[in-house]
């Protein structure tokens, strides 16, 4: 119900029940006021006429015989057709005399007026008369000789019904109070228009979303609500303005929530999510049906994570009263191992009470991945230079002291083992910085051409041809002529001679080995499939996931005693970063003593 019609209807109630109460209130008080009037002047009436007739006149008449009305005639000569009725009763009740009625009349000494008189006092009262049938009020005197009670004077008067007399003036009186009525009604209606209209202009100020300060003021309003609607103007621009901060806000904190490769929870004391970025959702494979951005469904933070150990640090961080985020690190074992940095931190309310706690896991596998191999690649780099170091340095002392002519051969020898050591420290270094520009790709080459795949494999053979006829090793080609795919020829040049050097190394004089060139992969020539494939010595199942590792070697004794497999261990490295370079792959396929088989795929 509108507020127009609470007002109107509550005032109209209250006017027509104050009308009413107050028409029969005066109704009721003139009525009274009507009967007071008429018993005052029928009072002093009935005091002025027996005083008139005189004690003594009084006295003889009631001392007079019943019948004797002749002498109460003379002594009262009362009109009959008057207004006033006298009646003279004796204290037996007998009517002595009646103004109005000759006949024998009953008994009054059941009268409250007579019963009054009789003793002694002034007795009034309103009825119906039983002679007449007539409305009337009665006033009763006792009439004393000395101090006895020898009868009782009463004067009545008939007076008309209260609404007999007002009846003329009915009418008029209703219609005034109509009229009265008809003016309230339209002042309430007028009233509550005006009230139901100021607050509706209110609450469209609430509600509006336009500027208030271009929207014009209402004329014939009340002050108050007029001061109230300017308040409420001035309210609404401020938090117009504060929401529209809050929520740009927002926006800034969710694209910075959702930009941040870190994950974050935000809990409330009893550790349940009230906010969970997508990195998180991500980790944790949680969806948007199991758990949304403000944390809808209550989750708590062990139903979403399944970490023991992160719900520890949430309660230590809560527990926490120096107010300093805790950090630790974290290892979680999902299929993969990943390793997460942890900061927990309190969250407190405006009366600095601790109300939640948000964690920011920051995911530092490939840092520690990259410390391990940093680690040991400076292991593996003290390796393998600390022997040609150790062998140059002491034959280089060697020399330094007197030699014999005899011991010429000895000092070539020696010579010859420093270069030898020397070209192993210069290959080490020239792959290992090929391999350093590979994985920062800074590497400098020629943009990518297309180019025949039949000629860099021809260059990558011919580049090896030295060793190719030392060991008397057959390279047979199995590739198109107008094989043609877009690459950087000089870093497939160079992966090619790793994987043919690496093949010739490791098998037999008078062996073969396989080069193979064409387009295939899951659709038709989206990829170049390069081969080369070899009946070495083979490689066992334990070692074939790790060839591709940096110094990694299969038989690292066999290789640093026998010179014709010696090398660097950054060969098929570089093979693999070459590959990645191009977007695509490098895998290998061997069995032990059977030959083995390295492919490099690159996405057409």
């Amino acid at each position: 119900m509108t507020i127009f019609k609470k007002s109107f209807l509550t005032l109209g109630v209250f006017v027509f029940g104050f009308s009413a109460i107050f028409v029969i209130s005066v109704f009721v008080f003139m009525n009274s006021l009507y009967y007071e009037i008429n018993m005052i002047s029928l009072k002093n009436t009935a005091r002025l006429l027996l005083n008139s007739i005189g004690n003594e006149n009084i006295t003889e008449i009631f001392n007079s015989s019943e019948d004797d009305q002749y002498n109460i005639n003379n002594i009262l000569p009362f009109n009959s057709d008057g207004a006033y009725r006298l009646t003279l009763i004796a204290p037996s009740g007998y009517v002595l005399w009646d103004s109005h009625v000759t006949d024998r009349m009953v008994n009054h000494i059941d009268r409250e007026e007579v019963i009054a008189a009789l003793e002694g006092r002034e007795g009034e009262s309103r009825r119906d008369s039983i002679s007449t049938g007539i409305k009337r009020i009665y006033f009763a005197l006792p009439v004393f000789e000395n101090t006895n009670v020898i009868g009782v004077f009463r004067l009545s008067i008939s007076i008309p019904e209260f609404g007999t007399r007002v009846s003329p003036v009915f009418i008029p009186f209703i219609i005034f109070i109509c009229l009265f009525l008809t003016i309230a009604l339209f002042a309430i209606f007028m009233f509550s228009r005006s009230l139901s209209v100021s607050l509706g202009r209110l609450v469209k100020i609430v509600r509006t979303s336009t500027p208030l300060l271009t929207s014009p003021d209402v004329e014939n309003i009340a002050l108050e609500f007029s001061s109230l609607e300017k308040a409420l103007r001035i309210m609404k621009d401020e938090l117009n303005l504060r929401f529209e901060q809050a929520k740009a806000e927002g926006n800034r904190l969710e694209a910075i929530l959702n930009g941040m490769s870190e994950a974050v929870f935000a809990m409330d004391s009893n550790l349940k999510l009230l906010l969970v970025n997508p990195r998180a959702r991500e980790l944790f494979c949680l969806g948007d049906n199991n758990v949304n951005a403000s944390g809808e469904n209550e989750m708590t933070l062990l139903e979403a994570t399944r970490s023991t150990e992160l719900l520890e640090i949430a309660k230590k961080a809560l527990d926490n009263k120096s107010g300093i985020p805790l950090e630790t690190e974290l290892t979680f074992h999902s299929g993969t191992e990943k390793n997460f940095l942890v900061n927990a931190s309190s969250l407190e309310d405006i009366n600095n009470v601790k109300s939640g706690v948000v964690l920011v896991l920051q995911d530092v596998t490939r840092l520690i991945k990259l410390e391990r191999i940093r680690k040991d690649f400076v292991a593996n780099v003290s390796h393998e230079l600390r022997t040609p170091i150790q062998l140059i340095k002491g034959f280089s002392e060697t020399l330094l002291e007197p030699q014999s002519e005899e011991n010429a051969s000895q000092v070539k020898h020696f010579i010859e083992i420093i270069y030898k050591n020397a070209k192993i420290m210069e290959n080490l270094t020239n792959d290992l910085l090929i391999l350093s520009s590979l994985e920062n790709n800074t590497i400098s080459v020629i943009d990518m051409d297309e180019v025949n795949i039949i000629s860099i494999i021809n260059e990558a053979v011919s580049s090896l041809e030295p060793l190719v006829n030392r060991k008397q090793i057959e390279i047979i080609i199995n590739c198109e002529e107008n094989l043609k795919v877009r690459l950087y020829s000089s870093l497939i040049i160079q992966a090619l001679k790793n994987l043919i050097d690496n093949g010739i190394k490791y098998s037999q004089v008078k062996s073969k080995l396989w080069i193979n060139a064409s387009l295939g992969g899951e659709s038709a020539n989206n990829e170049l499939i390069i081969e080369v494939q070899d009946k070495g010595i083979g490689i066992s199942g334990e070692h074939i996931n790790r060839i591709f590792e940096r110094f990694y070697r299969v038989d690292r004794a066999r290789s640093k005693e026998d010179d014709a497999v010696s090398g660097t261990g950054l060969g098929l490295s570089i093979v693999r970063h070459i590959a990645l370079l191009h977007k695509g792959n490098a895998e290998a396929e061997s069995r032990l003593g059977q030959g083995s088989i390295f492919r490099i795929k690159i996405p057409c």
